[in-house]
């Protein structure tokens, strides 16, 4: 909900409501071409509690470019965090002012992409070389919305991966008011290594971020990286103060049904994976009268049905038919047939 259209005391107080409830125990991590506005409505359908990220927007794109479409979200995605990428501390700070504009939840400022492209911008994992940078961003951010400004970072890149510079970073961006950090417990290797690369072969220390946990009571600490299945989250949840998940949560979505009952204490979420396709339909409807391609949007439910029977038809029929230029719903509909 935009500032400006803030009219009364009734809408701020609902404002604050949703700033103060939002909890970070689960969370699904922003994933570039992954995370969209999409996928993040069909997330929805299997989980109300999860909060949900974002793809990466660079603070440079929304100035430069179309904001409103780069920023379109659907109400029932929340609650939802945009991700920023960026360094330029004034340009960030108006990019945050337009996500909390628009309604978003939370801003998370990226320190963890290792890529090429990120690196040529000065942004991403090269950003843990400079404290201090990173600091006078969230400073800046903080200094113009409400919601909460958080950063997502790595355990440390190439050599500078000890704890205690580690630690230093999370110190000096702590004193500039940020009281929340995902931590990926993997380093990022900046050169040889390509971003899947950078998400598999450097080894995983949850040891590291439960350490930063101790030594950082006062702070929320939310652990990321290699989680496969919610009895892991839930034991590294008993170490910090919350959980991300990233491919596990695409590729495996069903997963998330369990979310609510297992974080949340709400078993009022639970449905089939056909319960939860089914209520999907109704978006993809809606996008299809858009123009949206059908693609767009089954293209992320791919793996709903992972392991079922039926459920390799169901992905070859989607994947061989869903791209026709006059692609509608009835190829949905078809392929829910070999799954039904």
């Amino acid at each position: 909900m935009p500032k400006s259209v803030v009219n009364n005391a009734s809408e701020l107080i609902e404002i604050d409501c949703r700033i103060s409830s939002l909890s970070h125990k689960f969370c699904v991590a922003p994933m570039m071409d992954w995370t969209d506005r999409h996928d993040r409505v069909f997330l929805r359908q299997l989980s109300s509690h999860a909060l949900l990220y974002t793809e990466m927007v660079t603070s440079a794109a929304l100035k430069h470019g179309d904001a409103n479409y780069l920023l379109q979200h659907s109400p029932e995605e929340h609650p939802v965090a945009l991700q920023l990428g960026g360094s330029n501390p004034a340009e960030l700070a108006e990019a945050a002012k337009l996500a909390e504009q628009a309604g978003y939840d939370e801003v998370n400022l990226n320190v963890g992409c290792p890529s090429d492209r990120v690196q040529s911008g000065a942004f991403g994992a090269c950003l843990m070389a400079d404290p201090p940078l990173v600091a006078n961003c969230i400073a800046s951010m903080k200094s113009v919305v409400d919601v909460p400004v958080t950063v997502k970072c790595r355990i440390g890149i190439d050599d500078r991966d000890s704890q205690a510079e580690l630690e230093d970073f999370i110190a000096v961006v702590a004193d500039s008011g940020c009281e929340l950090f995902i931590v990926h417990a993997r380093k990022a290797i900046l050169s040889g290594l390509s971003p899947k690369e950078n998400r598999e072969i450097p080894p995983l220390n949850y040891e590291s971020v439960f350490t930063l946990k101790r030594n950082f009571p006062d702070l929320s600490i939310i652990i990321n990286g290699g989680i496969k299945s919610l009895t892991e989250a839930s034991s590294l949840i008993q170490n910090t103060d919350g959980v991300m998940l990233g491919r596990e949560a695409y590729q495996n979505p069903y997963l998330l049904n369990e979310v609510d009952n297992y974080f949340f204490d709400d078993q009022q979420n639970q449905r089939s994976r056909l319960d939860c396709l089914r209520k999907f339909i109704p978006y993809i409807e809606k996008e299809l009268n858009k123009g949206t391609p059908l693609h767009h949007m089954t293209r992320h439910i791919l793996g709903l049905f992972k392991g079922q029977k039926g459920g390799k038809q169901f992905r070859r029929y989607l994947s061989e038919n869903s791209y026709g230029k006059d692609s509608n719903i009835g190829v949905l509909l078809d392929a829910i047939s070999y799954v039904n």
